[in-house]
Formats: structure tokens, C-alpha cells, sequence
């Protein structure tokens, strides 16, 4: 059997010669002698996802009554929507307050030493006044944290995004008590001491296995997810 010529090194530089084509001890097969294994020889047949069987895959989160929980997206999605009714709420509330403050300012008078004359009034009634608007403002999320929500478990922002307020108890009805305890520590708690609102919302993140915030926690409520 006659030799193939020695067509010299494949690239400039290189020692070494290339292989033979075709090769001579795996007929059929390409210039390096490899051939890709038939689809489905190693792992998984293609179009198959998901873990291998016998994996172990961790069970959804669902309540003790057995409904899902709701996700931290929901969750957040709907604590936004909320916050954008109350904070127009609170807005609508600040412009006669705004109105107020002004037409008082225009009524401060200078005296010839360049002493207002009537600056401490004013003081006194802005500050009044700003008291006011923080109670409204706690009046209405109230209503709508509480008086709103008790009887179905859901604000605006929680009907939108089709989740719930349930007590952790299975079959326990939710009560005004209850949602009041939530709106006390994400209201109260959350004006007072600083951060806490973060730590409250975040908390779902690692709590196990309800993922309940911290306002849950006091309340003995959950969240979940509506399925229809």
C-alpha cells in the first residue's frame, strides 16, 4: 500500500504532520478520528428539562391550610400600588395645609429693628397644623389598612395582584383585631424606629416556613396567593 506524500506540517512552525484522511483505522470517521455520540448517549434525551430523576425538588411554600403563598414580587407590587393611593391621599390632605402656611407667612410683619412681630404665632400654628396632617394621615391608613381590608383580606394593591390576608390558623376568620396589629407595627412602629419598615418587608425573604413579615408575625397572619 502506497503512502500518502508527506504534505508537511499543517501551519507554519508546527512539528507536527497532519493526520491522514481518511483514517485508516476508524473508516467513515473524520480527519482527528472523532465522531459526536448519537443525541441522548450522555445525560438527559434532548427536549428533557428539568432535574434528573430522583432529584430532590423542594415542595412549594403553601399555608397551613394549604393555599400557596404569596411571592415577595407580589407582595412588593402590591405594597407599591397601596402606596401610591396613600401617598395621594396624604398629597391631597398637604394643600390646604400648604394654603395655610402661606397666607400666614404673608401676614408676618417686620418691625423697624427688623424683629418679626408675629413670627412666633405662626410657629406655633404651623406646627400644630403639621401635627394635624401626620394624625389625618394615620386616620386613613387606618381606614384603609384595617377598616377597608378586614373583611376580605385584601386592599386595592392586593386585590390587583390577586393575594390575600389569612390568619395562620386554618379556618380562623380574619379580624379587625388582627389587621389592626398589622397596620400598628408597619405604621406605628415602622414611623418611629428608623429602618424598621426595610427589615419588615425583607423579613418574608428568609422567614421559614410561612415567609411572614414581621407585621404577620404579630398579627398570626400569612399571605397567599389566589389561584382563581
Amino acid at each position: 500500500m502506497t503512502e500518502p506524500p508527506d504534505a508537511g506540517p499543517p501551519y507554519p512552525g508546527s512539528p507536527y504532520p497532519p493526520p491522514p484522511y481518511p483514517s485508516a483505522q476508524y473508516p467513515g470517521q473524520g480527519p482527528t478520528g472523532y465522531q459526536a455520540p448519537p443525541p441522548g448517549m450522555y445525560g438527559r434525551p434532548p427536549g428533557m428539562y428539568g432535574p434528573p430523576p430522583g432529584y430532590p425538588v423542594a415542595p412549594p411554600a403553601v399555608a397551613p391550610d394549604g393555599q400557596p403563598l404569596a411571592g415577595f414580587g407580589d407582595r412588593l407590587v402590591a405594597r407599591l400600588l397601596d402606596g401610591l393611593i396613600l401617598g395621594g391621599f396624604a398629597a391631597v390632605l398637604f394643600v390646604p395645609l400648604l394654603i395655610i402656611v402661606i397666607t400666614m407667612a404673608n401676614s408676618v410683619q417686620v418691625d423697624d429693628r427688623g424683629q418679626l412681630t408675629n413670627g412666633g404665632p405662626v410657629v406655633v400654628v404651623f406646627l400644630l397644623l403639621y401635627a394635624g396632617w401626620i394624625l389625618l394621615i394615620l386616620a386613613g391608613t387606618y381606614v384603609y389598612e384595617v377598616e377597608l381590608m378586614w373583611r376580605t383580606g385584601q386592599t386595592v394593591g392586593k386585590r390587583v395582584m390577586k393575594i390575600r390576608v389569612i390568619p395562620l390558623p386554618p379556618g380562623a376568620p380574619l379580624t379587625r383585631g388582627a389587621s389592626a396589629k398589622r397596620w400598628a407595627v408597619y405604621q406605628i412602629v415602622g414611623a418611629i424606629v428608623p429602618v424598621f419598615s426595610w427589615v419588615d418587608g425583607l423579613w418574608q425573604l428568609w422567614d421559614k416556613p410561612f415567609q411572614q413579615c414581621l407585621h404577620d408575625k404579630a398579627a398570626d397572619t400569612v399571605v397567599v396567593k389566589l389561584t382563581r
